[in-house]
């Protein structure tokens, strides 16, 4: 029987239309019991704070966080979650003793959906990460915990990349970490196609197990260069954060470098969505049903 106390939520963002965020926490609320009072908030930049403000004056015990007020959520918070700290933005917001705390689900959904849904083993891996903004950054201490073995990043502002690499805070000495021009991977990969394949450094282009792409690149008019391996003799598989048709361009690209497997952003978004419920709730939902639902909806 759902319970009879309506709680408020909502997620903040711009544009946020497109959201799919209220339709999956019904789908939770109904699965677990809970009535809830979900709703999607267009908040400009500029009145972000106001807007978070008069939800909280209207009942709201928690928010969901997206572009472009992950940064300025941290701000508004009395705590935020080590994970928040690290990811320097936060997705989550809950009501707490009459003051906001932060947490960011992202990269632990992003790591339940690669590890759980698509069999794909993070430990020892090689991963490339396109982008060094706060989709970037919500997911890569999540990769660094789960036992990657090596992060590279990155981004057309260099700059940018390595305000994420001070970040995160990582011992340079463990070979972990490393920066690259987004320029320079462009023109090693285009190197590829005439190395020898017996190379182990083939072109000057290193060797990734998974590419994943957090940037809005693909969302403009303007054809884009991605920084491909180009290589089907050794199998990796590109992740883009986005789902439905804003993943279509750079998986499309990737497949056509030789990707052996294109993940969207779709799973990434309700197993970040459930850790959200989790901490409002105290239950987790499962995601399996939720993610078939959506996945039905968009015809793939």
């Amino acid at each position: 029987m759902l319970s009879t106390v309506m709680r408020r939520y909502a997620v903040f963002g711009h544009p946020i239309a497109h959201s799919r965020s209220p339709r999956i926490h019904a789908a939770f609320g109904a699965q677990c019991g809970i009535e809830l009072d979900y709703t999607a908030i267009d908040a400009p930049p500029e009145s972000f704070v106001d807007a978070v403000d008069a939800f909280e004056r209207n009942g709201g015990c928690g928010a969901n966080v997206t572009l472009p007020h992950k940064p300025a959520a941290a701000a508004l918070c009395r705590e935020v979650s080590e994970r928040a700290r690290r990811a320097g933005a936060v997705n989550t917001l809950i009501r707490v003793d009459g003051a906001w705390h932060g947490d960011n689900t992202d990269g632990i959904g992003l790591v339940r959906d690669l590890t759980q849904r698509h069999g794909i083993a993070l430990e020892g891996a090689r991963v490339l990460l396109l982008g060094a903004g706060g989709a970037a950054a919500g997911v890569a201490p999540a990769l660094l915990d789960a036992g990657i073995a090596r992060l590279a990043i990155s981004n057309r502002s260099f700059e940018r990349a390595q305000a994420l690499a001070l970040r995160l805070g990582i011992n340079d000495g463990e070979q972990r970490l490393h920066l690259w021009g987004w320029d320079a991977l462009v023109e090693a990969a285009a190197r590829l196609p005439d190395a020898p394949r017996a190379s182990a450094a083939r072109a000057g282009y290193p060797e990734f197990d998974l590419v994943i792409n957090s940037t809005a690149a693909a969302r403009t008019v303007d054809p884009v260069a991605w920084p491909l391996p180009f290589d089907d003799a050794a199998p990796w598989t590109a992740v883009d954060l986005g789902y439905g048709e804003a993943a279509r361009p750079f998986l499309d690209a990737a497949r056509d470098a030789g990707a052996a497997r294109g993940i969207d952003g779709l799973g990434m978004l309700v197993e970040q969505a459930a850790e959200s419920f989790l901490r409002w709730h105290g239950v987790r939902p499962d995601t399996d049903p939720v993610y078939a639902m959506l996945r039905a909806g968009d015809g793939a």
